[in-house]
């Protein structure tokens, strides 16, 4: 059985009895002494890297330190209702919520969260020796606040990768038959054109051999919002539409008419492309999610993909989940010509590094014992063990881990193109109508994917909605 991901019951055993505590046991107990009756109670997203830590890290600190955590894992809108309503009446219900990178400057205008730099400078007693919010990769700067304050712990980061199956890019017969038809030798896609072209062979390849195989997975969800992420964050950004197409320091403009490039002509050929590459994915893919586009991919029923990083690893090392394991290369998403300079010069970005952090609402009645567990997960010593189980690297030090070093290989290398090309990745961007703007915006999204509106008088549509949200909120004046 491969440990990786196989996060259960024979995982939390094997971690528990591996180590009976990470870190200097004396300051744990001695620290968690005036919290005995505590119970934390953390909402997340059922995710691997979620998993991971309400079945290993909490069980492990509960064990170290004798306070109780019970981690919630639900569905990515239910994590988002139940702790925002929770916040906003104030509550108290939860002591730790997962905070994804997109949402934090809401939660920060909103005063939400807690100031977790400020709770150990108060508290000197609670701050672990092992605990140092220098031993985090820069992706933890996207949880700091205006004063330079850490609003979260972070607890995966991942960026959104190419996946290709090395089994039918190696093949000999598939080579020989791409060859004699392009022109060209079958290797992983660097432009849009080149994609689409591997794309369109392997979906009729599949039809010529009756295969459950096609070219392309498509996130196209036609009433969810992981379409509209992945149009703005993955697609858009490839053909140079960054931040959504609105221009912050030109009075937030969205359409081309006031200086924004939302409904561009790149937006556009952008839109078109990617519902081309829909248009040969498999069937289930106008109902994906980020969540069934890596399950497609495990399945083997596409030949590459765009798929986020927290899916690589099941996918490529997990037997009992994936029909692909050793299978799996990683690259760069393809790209309209001149991004790469373009990126490379300072400006934009290759696509979305996604991620989130576990923060403390200002609404908890237990802040102190929370933030004893936000440091346990924060720790060097426990990430190598979790970016195993679970692709995501917080910590520095995790990628020179020989376990990581290791995984790596069975990743096809994802570890190392997340350390060095991570730069070329950016988060959403610093707006706090993060929420307001999608809401707006998507229905009209859906109405593109649905046939219901043509491409570009969808953008059209688009740009004038975000706009006029902008102004009804206040930031378009």
């Amino acid at each position: 059985m491969n440990f990786a991901l196989k996060v259960g019951v024979s995982a939390l055993a094997m971690a528990i009895a591996s180590s009976a505590a990470y870190a200097d046991d004396a300051f744990w107990k001695e620290a968690a002494k005036p919290y005995q009756d505590v119970t934390l109670h953390g909402v997340t997203e059922s995710s691997p890297p979620s998993i991971y830590i309400r079945e290993v890290l909490a069980p492990q600190f509960e064990e170290l330190t004798g306070i109780r955590v019970d981690i919630e894992t639900t569905s990515w809108d239910q994590m988002f209702d139940k702790a925002i309503k929770d916040m906003e009446a104030g509550t108290g219900i939860y002591d730790l919520v997962y905070i994804e990178q997109d949402i934090i400057y809401s939660y920060l205008a909103r005063d939400f969260l807690a100031d977790t730099t400020k709770l150990l400078a108060d508290s000197p007693k609670l701050k672990a020796p092992t605990y140092s919010e220098d031993n985090f990769t820069t992706f933890a700067n996207y949880f700091r606040g205006e004063n330079g304050d850490l609003y979260g712990i972070p607890m995966e980061a991942f960026i959104k990768i190419y996946l290709y199956r090395t089994d039918l890019f190696n093949d000999a017969e598939i080579k020989a038959a791409f060859k004699e038809q392009t022109g060209r030798d079958l290797v992983p896609a660097t432009t849009h054109a080149e994609y689409a072209e591997i794309a369109q062979f392997f979906t009729k390849w599949g039809e010529d051999h009756d295969m459950d195989l096609w070219g392309t997975t498509a996130q196209a969800h036609t009433g969810h919002p992981a379409s509209w992420y992945e149009f703005f964050e993955t697609i858009a950004p490839t053909f140079g539409v960054y931040n959504w197409g609105i221009d912050a320091d030109n009075n937030f403009a969205a359409s081309v008419a006031n200086g924004g490039t939302m409904n561009s002509d790149d937006a556009k050929e952008a839109m078109k492309w990617w519902l081309s590459m829909r248009d040969i994915a498999p069937p289930e893919s106008n109902a994906s999610t980020w969540t069934e586009v890596g399950t497609t991919f495990g399945a083997g029923r596409v030949a590459q993909g765009l798929v986020y990083g927290e899916n690589a690893g099941w996918i490529a090392a997990d037997e009992t989940k994936s029909l692909v394991v050793g299978n799996v290369g990683v690259a760069l998403p393809p790209l309209q010509d001149g991004i790469m300079d373009e990126v490379e010069g300072g400006t934009g970005y290759i696509g979305y590094y996604d991620g989130g952090a576990f923060g403390i609402p200002s609404t908890s009645k237990s802040q102190e014992a929370a933030m004893l567990f936000l440091q346990y997960i924060g720790q060097d010593e426990v990430q190598p063990d979790w970016a195993v189980a679970a692709p995501r690297v917080t910590n520095k030090s995790t990628y020179d881990d020989p376990k990581v070093q290791a995984m790596n290989e069975e990743l096809g290398g994802y570890y190392d193109l997340l350390r060095d090309k991570g730069y070329l990745f950016a988060g959403a961007p610093a707006y706090p109508f993060h929420a307001q703007v999608r809401e707006a915006t998507a229905p009209i999204l859906y109405q593109i994917l649905t046939g219901d509106l043509g491409p570009e008088e969808g953008l059209d549509q688009m740009a004038a909605k975000a706009e006029a949200e902008l102004t009804d909120l206040g930031y378009r004046k």
